[in-house]
């Protein structure tokens, strides 16, 4: 699969590039059950990964115009629920709690919703299109508000609200500065670093609490890269396959260190663990570890 798999309880469930959802057996990899992709796959294969919540595993399955936001159930993968309201996004779905409420939140085709965890009951929906035909971004949380970002749309916050038996979405702030197409940001003590697809891939730094911009790096940076925190810097492996390390900072971006790590594409985010870094590239999966 693209996607990366979810781990939870000894069992381990992949979302395959055509659909087919499976569950395995951590320990010895012994297939426990499988459900097999819908007649209509994605147009650029899935990309989301599942997420597990309690005894069950979720995941948007289907493809353009024609697709479910589905819960199987992560014992025996019969279905628990299903939202057909739209089809897939390509990024992945994320478990939240609005009061009271366990939501699943995510992008879709053409919508940005909310579904309860327990029933798959459409609870909200706000339209959201950008200017490709891919919703690529997973959702950020920020003090119990949502960010939202997609190619051309800038970016978003906004809360999630009951009112009375219904819910709605409002706006808090908008910034069209910047804008995340397929590479996610990371927020850390009220900052959204992340990399915008505007002048050609421009490394930047949002204040959540005001919508401010605080600095951009120079522009023609890359196309793509994937992001993670660590500790009090940023680790960001560009597609290239060049890893930058860049301290936290409010008021500059400003690289300690580049290695190169990959002589293919690098689209799968690395991994951490300990001091290992696991990262794929279109060829390998290699191991590094840092000092």
């Amino acid at each position: 699969p693209k996607a990366t798999p979810a781990y939870a309880d000894g069992r381990l469930f992949t979302l395959g590039i055509s659909g087919i959802v499976t569950a395995f057996d951590a320990e010895n990899g012994d297939q426990l059950w499988q459900r097999p992709a819908d007649a209509v796959e994605p147009l650029y294969h899935t990309g989301q990964s599942p997420i597990v919540d309690g005894g069950q595993v979720i995941l948007h399955v289907g493809g353009h115009d024609s697709g479910a936001l589905t819960s199987f159930d992560v014992e025996t993968g019969e279905e628990v629920w299903r939202w057909d309201g739209d089809g897939p996004a390509y990024g992945s779905p994320i478990v939240v709690e609005v009061e009271g409420s366990r939501q699943v939140i995510t992008f879709t085709q053409e919508n940005f919703v909310g579904v309860s965890v327990d029933s798959g009951t459409l609870l909200w929906s706000r339209p959201y299109t950008t200017q490709s035909t891919t919703t690529s971004q997973t959702p950020r949380l920020y003090q119990g508000d949502v960010i939202e970002s997609g190619r051309g749309n800038g970016i978003t916050r906004f809360r999630v609200v009951r009112e009375g038996n219904a819910w709605i979405t409002e706006d808090v702030w908008h910034n069209d500065e910047v804008s995340m197409h397929m590479s996610n940001g990371v927020v850390v003590d009220g900052v959204l670093f992340g990399l915008s697809h505007l002048n050609s891939g421009q490394y930047f730094a949002l204040d959540l609490d005001s919508g401010t911009l605080l600095w951009t790096s120079d522009p023609r940076q890359a196309d793509h890269a994937s992001i993670l925190n660590v500790g009090t810097t940023i680790l960001s492996l560009e597609e290239d396959g060049e890893l930058l390390v860049v301290p936290h900072s409010r008021t500059e971006f400003a690289p300690v260190q580049r290695y190169e790590l990959a002589d293919s594409a690098t689209w799968t985010l690395p991994t951490l663990s300990g001091n290992r870094l696991f990262v794929k590239d279109i060829e390998s999966l290699t191991l590094w570890t840092v000092e």
